[in-house]
């Protein structure tokens, strides 16, 4: 009976440590992702300040607002379309490496990345108020806190959700680049819908995912592993809020 004591006793020593251990773990991947996104707005409001003046030039965008040099060279020239898709290889060269980095350099890679991505929507500047930019970026930002508590706490499984949720986006993606050059309206209208719901799936997915990753490997005690995977997590949960954010826009913005 003493015996059965002890173990029961030494069990919940673990689960509390597992416990304290993934609260820490959470509250990086959350801190992380935090510091990439006021990197990624900060550098895409920083960009569209430069890229715009009110002294006139060839390249009009509105009452009084004009590109400069430095705007026509990132939205009216071929560089627009580097512009477009270097988030995405970012993302898969980074994924693809994460292995021979070490923690540290692997968030460095991570704040680049955001740097980056703010380059890529710098213009949302450009085509949307301010106002209503934020207001956006706060229904957002309730929306992911809810769903990425519910896949936190939800005793669901819901991995089976994954493999659908990927290849839904990689049908987003697919149908993004179409209509780059069909320009659709009805088709864009529909992938903005389509693109909101994927991305609400997947921050609840991933949350779940970053959490029982966590509890899997936690007696492990490789720090350093678990380091790149806050990051990763990160990541994951960043490309959500984005994504899920640019969506919301298209659908509820005001255009200057």
């Amino acid at each position: 009976m003493a015996e059965f004591n002890t173990m029961r006793a030494a069990a919940g020593t673990r689960t509390a440590a597992i416990d304290e251990g993934l609260r820490a773990h959470m509250n990086k991947v959350y801190g992380t992702m935090s510091v990439g996104m006021l990197i990624t707005f900060a550098a895409a409001w920083a960009l569209s300040g430069l890229a715009v003046s009110d002294v006139p030039t060839g390249y009009q965008i509105g009452t009084d607002k004009y590109l400069t040099d430095l705007g026509v060279a990132l939205y009216a020239s071929p560089l627009k379309w580097v512009i477009m898709f270097a988030p995405l290889a970012f993302v898969f060269g980074f994924s693809a490496m994460i292995n021979r980095m070490s923690a540290a350099t692997a968030q460095t890679v991570f704040y680049a990345f955001a740097a980056v991505m703010g380059l890529s929507i710098s213009s949302i500047f450009l085509v949307f108020a301010g106002q209503s930019i934020v207001q956006v970026f706060l229904v957002t930002a309730i929306a992911f806190a809810g769903l990425s508590l519910y896949g936190y706490v939800t005793k669901k499984d819901l991995s089976g959700m994954g493999s659908f949720l990927i290849m839904g986006v990689i049908g987003l993606i697919v149908a993004s680049i179409i209509n780059i050059f069909v320009a659709s309206s009805a088709l864009q209208f529909a992938i903005t819908i389509i693109g909101v719901l994927i991305f609400a799936g997947l921050t609840a997915y991933d949350t779940q995912n970053i959490k029982n990753t966590y509890v899997q490997h936690a007696h492990s005690g490789d720090s350093e592993w678990l380091g790149k995977a806050a990051i990763m997590g990160a990541l994951n949960l960043y490309l959500d809020f984005i994504n899920m954010f640019m969506f919301l826009l298209q659908l509820m913005g005001n255009r200057e």
